[in-house]
């Protein structure tokens, strides 16, 4: 399986979804990447939409290896440990939670995020690699009391997908190779998105009726 781009790995992800659309779920991205899809999920299922924020943890020699992830709260998940040096990780940690705070900062200047307390949630990412970061986001918004939590992505490697599961309570994972090396191998586009595109897609969700208002 092919994706064309995000934005049809998106359509494909709705239609697996079709039985949550217009009960009034709320579709939360993981940036960057999966804003752009989780905007066109949102639009194609009637739903909200806001970003869930966490970073990986990157390895010593490859900073796009994840070898854990931390949320907002700073609750970190290490899915190898083997990988880095305590002192390496608690030093990563501290990097990565500047860049969330950084990242809020941006992303949400006059709105609070959206509450996902007894709704139905979508946590959205372009795909899943170690798996780090979707359970870290998924942790994050288990905390908040979501009537029912789902996982969503195009495309995981089938080892990640497993150890996901448990911390949702529904996965929906359209493609799970066993030749899965990196998930942009899955994308005939799959071009980095920034931060301004991340901004407009939430600043357009946000001026729908019915969004939540500015502090």
């Amino acid at each position: 399986m092919l994706f064309a781009d995000r934005i049809d790995a998106a359509q494909r992800l709705a239609d697996a979804l079709d039985a949550w659309r217009g009960k009034h779920a709320l579709v939360l991205a993981i940036p960057r990447g999966a804003v752009p899809m989780g905007a066109a999920l949102a639009e194609a299922l009637q739903a909200d939409l806001d970003v869930v924020l966490v970073r990986k943890l990157g390895a010593p020699w490859q900073p796009e290896y994840a070898v854990g992830a931390i949320d907002e709260s700073g609750w970190s998940f290490v899915s190898d440990p083997d990988a880095a040096s305590g002192e390496y990780l608690e030093g990563e940690r501290a990097r990565q939670l500047e860049r969330l705070k950084e990242r809020r900062r941006s992303y949400s200047p006059r709105h609070p995020p959206v509450d996902p307390a007894g709704r139905i949630v979508i946590v959205v990412d372009d795909g899943l690699a170690t798996g780090a970061t979707m359970i870290a986001a998924l942790h994050a918004v288990r905390s908040k009391g979501p009537q029912r939590l789902i996982c969503a992505v195009p495309v995981g490697a089938p080892a990640s997908v497993e150890k996901v599961k448990p911390y949702a309570d529904e996965v929906v994972c359209l493609y799970t190779p066993p030749n899965f090396h990196a998930v942009g191998q899955f994308y005939r586009n799959f071009d980095q998105v920034e931060d301004d595109e991340v901004v407009a897609c939430l600043e357009r969700f946000r001026a729908k009726p019915g969004a939540p208002a500015a502090d």
